[in-house]
């Protein structure tokens, strides 16, 4: 059960939703003659005792009536209730790829949408260096949100380092809700992005006396905790001090072939992955308006160095078939202050566009 109790940030909702209201998950009543764990199992042994098929129906019928946050909540709650319902929820939820919505927190690291670019957007606290991301719920720039991830930057000597997390109340390193961590060096020019899950066979693990470890019952007990290299960020220098934007190159892990389950904590690590190149795509010069532009369709409304949409590089041949340079498959920008947009797309996910957004705060000199 740890997968759906590691974070209260995406559970706090799940128990004021209707669905835990009417009995499913705080049903449980603690009587004189019988412990609370006693109750618990006794609880819980009554809901898995509905026939499967049942059980199945029910969790389709939620899972239809629920298209969007904060509704989506009742299927969360149903995967709360015990094992059994769980596997349920797993069996009949479907990833992100397919159905273009985030319902679980393991959906976080699950490629993205690839009809569409799933919105969300970033809020900055300058204060105490914390980036909070969010799922937008309606076509506004900006909304209340669902909160999904959180990161927080530390110095770790000459270094920067941002510790991201699915829980905005546990955010240090070495936490038990932390997801990964993104480490650049001393110029902030260069970002190697780490999860704290292998997510495939051979990827490299950070071996430094400095890392921490994280705990390996943070996502589940079946798989080991590190630090595994997942892609890297890098920007180039500007040596000349020419005017222009500034320049990008990603190499990001991903998976080869369809993400089916929603739920991957138990699975092995995927044996086939490959390496997505990202750049940025080129800006124009705008005569009238005297700056660079680009076209972000309505989603970034102040100009800033940060904004960025990255592309596959034209003629690249990769699995996901996205070697062109129209289809924009992450794109970030300001629209306010300490305000953000972040539009994702398949193969990408939450996480790893999360990390690459995060390469943009700050100053970088040597590339300005």
């Amino acid at each position: 059960m740890a997968l759906w109790r590691r974070s209260s940030s995406w559970l706090s909702s799940c128990s004021r939703s209707p669905l835990g209201a009417a009995g499913i998950v705080n049903e449980a009543k603690v009587s004189p003659e019988i412990a609370p764990e006693e109750d618990e199992e006794v609880d819980e042994e009554r809901w898995s005792r509905l026939l499967p098929e049942l059980l199945t129906d029910i969790v389709r019928r939620v899972d239809a009536g629920a298209e969007r946050w904060p509704p989506r909540r009742d299927v969360v709650a149903c995967a709360c209730v015990c094992r059994r319902w769980r596997d349920a929820a797993i069996s009949v939820v479907r990833p992100p790829l397919e159905c273009g919505r985030i319902t679980f927190p393991s959906s976080l690291k699950q490629s993205g949408p690839r009809d569409a670019p799933m919105h969300c957007f970033i809020r900055r606290n300058k204060s105490n260096s914390t980036f909070y991301l969010y799922l937008s719920l309606t076509h506004a720039l900006t909304d209340n949100g669902k909160f999904l991830l959180v990161a927080r930057r530390f110095r770790n000597g000459a270094n920067t380092e941002y510790i991201i997390s699915y829980d905005s109340d546990d955010l240090y390193p070495g936490s038990n809700s932390g997801v990964g961590k993104l480490r650049s060096d001393f110029l902030g020019t260069k970002f190697i992005m780490y999860d704290n899950q292998q997510p495939y066979y051979g990827t490299k693990t950070l071996k430094s006396r400095s890392s921490r470890r994280y705990p390996s019952k943070q996502i589940s007990p079946h798989v080991s905790g590190g630090n595994f290299e997942v892609g890297q960020v890098s920007y180039k220098f500007n040596f000349l001090k020419s005017r222009g934007p500034r320049r990008m190159q990603c190499s990001i892990q991903c998976p080869v072939g369809q993400d089916t389950a929603s739920d991957t904590s138990k699975e092995k690590p995927q044996s086939t992955s490959s390496t997505l190149s990202l750049r940025n795509k080129a800006p124009r010069w705008h005569e009238h308006l005297q700056c660079w532009c680009l076209n972000f369709h309505g989603r970034v409304t102040v100009a800033s160095v940060k904004n960025f949409q990255l592309v596959a590089p034209a003629g690249t041949s990769n699995p996901w078939g996205v070697g062109d340079e129209e289809t924009v498959i992450l794109q970030f920008g300001k629209i306010e202050d300490d305000a953000f947009t972040m539009d994702f797309r398949h193969p990408l996910s939450a996480f790893q566009a999360f990390a690459i957004c995060l390469t943009s705060f700050g100053t970088k000199l040597a590339c300005e």
